[in-house]
């Protein structure tokens, strides 16, 4: 076998976690996972919809995206909330 056929199946190899860590990783922080498919969602919308979306919708998605981008920031980090 030469370096370059040892390469290419090291590279196709799964990473070394365990499944159960992978698992109860996404799951430990709950509203961080579902703050960021919110962000995430929102992301793909404004890509599909971005040429089509008038300056005032543009503004808006904007805010949304640096809202939750903050939000993201501060569960990711365990920052207090904003205040109210």
């Amino acid at each position: 076998m030469t370096t370059r056929g040892k390469r290419a199946s090291a590279a196709s190899a799964p990473p070394q976690t365990s499944p159960a860590s992978a698992g109860t990783e996404r799951r430990r922080n709950r509203p961080l996972r579902e703050v960021l498919d919110e962000l995430i969602s929102h992301t793909r919308d404004i890509a599909r919809r971005a040429k089509a979306m008038s300056p005032a919708e543009l503004d808006y998605a904007q805010q949304r995206l640096e809202w939750l981008a903050d939000e993201v920031w501060r569960l990711s980090t365990g920052e207090a909330g904003p205040p109210e």
